[in-house]
């Protein structure tokens, strides 16, 4: 019997298997993918308190280290069903069960939903087929392979800002399609952009169709002022529009809000006891490395006050 079972292995997962640990509690990860989540495809990090620069993945690395160093478990396996397991003994605490996509079940005292978020989508015809044929999420996983090549990056938050500096240094020239005129992103990275000459931003527009056989050649873009709708050709378009939470498979046992996240306060408790919710999944103003690894803690405290 597992004390903390966390479904999600990214910073704020990570953080509460420390802290479950630390509180003489058993931990167990169950990460779909990589150890890291999201952050571990950032170049730099420079927003995190005691740490003046370093790399999403060397700052993922660093996590997972000291977690399996105090003895939490990482288990690769995709958490997909949650099961209250009631107690014959009315004093007793309930479990849970929680089954993965290989059809695993593990049973816990305590569930820390930590599962984060993926990127969104563009939703449009052709996007799925020409992924990894010119259609990537990940600037720093695939912009090498653009290298003296014309690409796009459709977004307007800093995402889209850093990927199209990032991909500035390989590509010949780099198109920012954004759906209005101006940016989200942090004026420094604005800033960045501006002494750059191989940048060209394509504004009020969205993409509306992917063009090419193979393989990404072109991809048409409408106006959304004039509706007047071009050709720009490109290999590779980098999707940066968001994310959104991963967390359907949990929709018939916890709350979700209008936009899929787990409805929660800064407690990182829900309306079931012995479960609890961290980081960028659970409704929140704040969505930053800091506020992940704050909820992981929070969470992992809740978590051992309730199993006293």
């Amino acid at each position: 019997m597992i004390d903390v079972l966390i479904i999600g292995a990214g910073p704020a997962g990570l953080s509460a298997a420390i802290y479950v640990e630390r509180a003489g509690k058993s931990a167990v990860c169950l990460e779909a993918l990589t150890v890291g989540g999201q952050i571990v495809n950032t170049p730099e990090i420079e927003n995190y308190p005691g740490i003046k620069k370093t790399s999403g993945f060397e700052f993922s690395m660093a996590l997972y280290e000291q977690a399996t160093g105090l003895g939490a478990e990482i288990v690769y396996e995709k958490a997909v069903n949650i099961e209250e397991i009631p107690s014959a003994d009315v004093d007793k605490n309930k479990t849970y069960k929680v089954t993965t996509e290989s059809g695993k079940t593990f049973e816990a005292r305590s569930v820390i939903i930590a599962t984060g978020a993926k990127n969104r989508h563009l939703g449009i015809s052709r996007e799925e087929e020409l992924l990894g044929k010119g259609i990537s999420y990940c600037a720093t996983c695939d912009g090498a392979f653009f290298k003296g090549k014309d690409v796009a990056v459709n977004g307007g938050g800093n995402t889209a800002l850093e990927d199209a500096l990032f991909l500035s240094n390989y590509c010949n020239k780099v198109y920012i399609i954004h759906r209005r005129d101006q940016f989200r992103g942090e004026p420094k990275n604005l800033e960045a952009l501006k002494d750059k000459d191989n940048i060209e931003y394509v504004l009020d527009s969205t993409v509306v169709e992917l063009r090419g056989d193979k393989a990404l050649e072109s991809v048409m873009v409408k106006n959304k002022k004039t509706e007047d709708v071009k050709e720009i050709p490109v290999s590779g378009l980098f999707i940066a529009i968001g994310q959104e939470p991963d967390n359907k498979d949990f929709s018939d046992f916890v709350s979700l809000d209008e936009k899929g996240y787990i409805v929660s306060d800064e407690s990182c408790t829900i309306n079931k006891s012995g479960i609890f919710v961290a980081g960028d999944c659970r409704t929140k103003k704040v969505r930053q490395l800091t506020t992940a690894a704050s909820d992981g803690a929070v969470a992992a405290l809740a978590a051992c006050e309730y199993l006293g």
